[in-house]
């Protein structure tokens, strides 16, 4: 496929997705999990983490990056939180949709999505670099390359319309939490407003609030 083919069907792609963020209908309640969800940890754990993200967000990779290995360490992986990823679109939403459609592609499951997840963060800054869509291609089919994913395979994944679809459903549940930026963390159903949510100091004293509270 040539570079402009790429351009071109990514900008359609943009398009759609910025219909859809403009036409939502009501919101409805996700507190809980939902079938879109990606999770990780026990559905049992006496506190449930909640975070909207984008793909193209750098405090999202920074926050993948530096923060989220401690997290899934001390709290997810001993059973304290249970965690569910959500995905939202921020500017060039074309791109974050590419890089989650590429993070769920070929059925992941939820330790392969994310990793890819990670990978996609990791290189966001690559993936910037050529300021053109040829050049956020390249960069996700590297991640798909990595992880056992043709190029076909990525592309047909990029250009399916359930993303758009989840995308819409996540935006709907979303609303309900004034979700106007990201990340955006919502722990036990209430929005965490304290900016150090995004360090890890600032996220464990949180968490470990909310697990004394529940004893």
């Amino acid at each position: 496929m040539s570079a402009r083919e790429v351009d071109r069907r990514m900008l359609v792609l943009g398009a759609s997705v910025l219909a859809l963020a403009i036409s939502l209908p009501e919101a409805r309640a996700q507190t809980s999990r939902t079938a879109d969800d990606m999770v990780l940890g026990s559905p049992q754990a006496p506190v449930t983490l909640i975070e909207y993200a984008s793909a193209a967000c750098p405090h999202c990779a920074h926050f993948h990056e530096d923060v989220f290995p401690q997290l899934k360490a001390n709290y997810i992986d001993t059973g304290k939180v249970f965690f569910i990823f959500r995905e939202t679109l921020t500017s060039p939403a074309a791109v974050a949709l590419a890089g989650f459609q590429v993070a769920r592609c070929n059925g992941a499951t939820a330790d392969q999505y994310f990793s890819r997840v990670g990978e996609i963060f990791a290189s966001q800054r690559q993936m910037f670099a050529t300021g053109t869509m040829q050049g956020v291609v390249d960069t996700l089919n590297e991640v798909g390359t990595r992880n056992g994913l043709s190029a076909d395979q990525v592309m047909q994944c990029i250009q399916d319309p359930a993303g758009e679809q989840r995308i819409r459903r996540f935006d709907q549940g979303s609303i309900q939490f004034n979700v106007t930026g990201t990340p955006t963390f919502i722990l036990n159903g209430q929005k965490v407003d304290d900016p150090a949510v995004t360090t890890y100091d600032g996220l464990s004293r949180i968490l470990d609030q909310a697990l004394a509270t529940d004893h």
